[in-house]
């Protein structure tokens, strides 16, 4: 048993030879354009842009809202490192919050306190495909003129009050990494729901240039006008995900009913604290224990019975980095305590039933 094993459609063979076949391989081709219609399509998303990853997605969006130098943008504690690097590579100063204690996203009721003459943004995790607070935290940003960045890598088809993630903030950034429900090995995508960013994306994403516009005749010729890097994929990796959107629900439906078996099995143990239910996208199957020694153990019993569960996301403001000297219990519990479980589309019912059965043999 593995802890993921990306999922097979059939397809992307094909659709990665035709894209070779096409003799145009290189970024925004056939599929690219492709991918960002079903996105626009299927989620409302204003514009999109594939990007190599959801790292570049979030470097593109520090970029979009000019970070600067002594900028603050407020990040939660327990993420992933790409959240706070994309705007402190622009200058930014990271601000870390603290996560719920109900949850692992940042917990929306502190965040005013943290708000300054110098923020800038703020900028929202959404764990494991459930949602921040985001009416408090759109409310939030709204009365002090800030900007709302969703970092939704793990979140695509998860919805907050029946609407889409990545629909919220001014911008947000998903992530088609091999870990991922939807995945083309390494990708992401950039979502820009302001129109006043759109042309500029355009732009840093083509090195800084109007090629773009070159390429659809509205110039004659194409040069250097802002800044920017190689944020597109090749066409060959849109190919790819391009067979994975359109499996998109088989996918999410097959995922979900690996997550309600584990939850289902699980709910009556008293020694662990399965996620509150909502709007998710079964992304990941995660549960706290109540101790980091309790966990140490729990992953060593399922070690030894060939189940690859593991933990996740250190603490970034205890990293020897960022040392913030911060105190964030909760983002700390949650890096101590928490606990992933395989979950993919060739996980057998019956392995997943292996799982739940010598979790509940551990704790009794």
């Amino acid at each position: 048993m593995k802890f993921n094993i990306p999922y097979l459609t059939g397809k992307e063979k094909e659709y990665v030879s035709q894209s070779i076949e096409s003799r145009s391989i290189s970024g925004d081709g056939a599929f690219t354009k492709k991918c960002q219609q079903w996105f626009e399509r299927k989620f409302g998303f204003k514009k999109t842009f594939l990007t190599t990853s959801c790292t570049d997605a979030l470097e593109m969006a520090a970029i979009l809202l000019d970070i600067k130098a002594g900028d603050e943008v407020i990040v939660p504690s327990f993420t992933f490192v790409s959240t706070a690097n994309a705007f402190l590579l622009r200058g930014g100063r990271i601000v870390f919050t603290d996560s719920s204690s109900g949850n692992p996203n940042m917990d929306a009721d502190q965040l005013e306190k943290l708000i300054t003459l110098r923020t800038k943004v703020i900028l929202v995790m959404h764990y494991a495909g459930f949602s921040c607070d985001l009416e408090k935290i759109m409310t939030l940003a709204k009365k002090y003129n800030l900007y709302v960045v969703e970092d939704a890598a793990l979140a695509l088809g998860s919805s907050y009050k029946g609407k889409p993630l990545g629909t919220f903030g001014h911008l947000a950034a998903f992530s088609f990494h091999e870990t991922k429900n939807i995945s083309c090995g390494e990708g992401g995508l950039l979502v820009v729901n302001e129109e006043k960013f759109i042309k500029r994306a355009e732009i840093i994403r083509e090195k800084g240039t109007n090629r773009s516009a070159f390429f659809r005749g509205e110039v004659d010729k194409y040069g250097w006008s802002d800044i920017g890097s190689s944020f597109l994929p090749s066409d060959l990796l849109a190919a790819y995900l391009y067979a994975q959107l359109e499996s998109f629900d088989h996918i999410q439906d097959s995922r979900m009913k690996i997550w309600n078996l584990y939850y289902e099995g699980l709910k009556e143990l008293k020694q662990i604290t399965l996620p509150t239910l909502g709007e998710h996208n079964a992304s990941i199957f995660y549960f706290t224990c109540n101790s980091l020694e309790n966990r140490t153990k729990l992953i060593t019993h399922l070690k030894n019975s060939n189940i690859p569960a593991t933990f996740h996301y250190q603490a970034l403001h205890k990293s020897s980095f960022a040392n913030s000297g911060k105190i964030l219990p909760n983002a700390v519990k949650y890096s101590d305590t928490l606990v992933r479980l395989p979950l993919y589309v060739d996980l057998k019912e019956s392995e997943a039933k292996k799982i739940v059965e010598q979790i509940n043999l551990f704790y009794k």
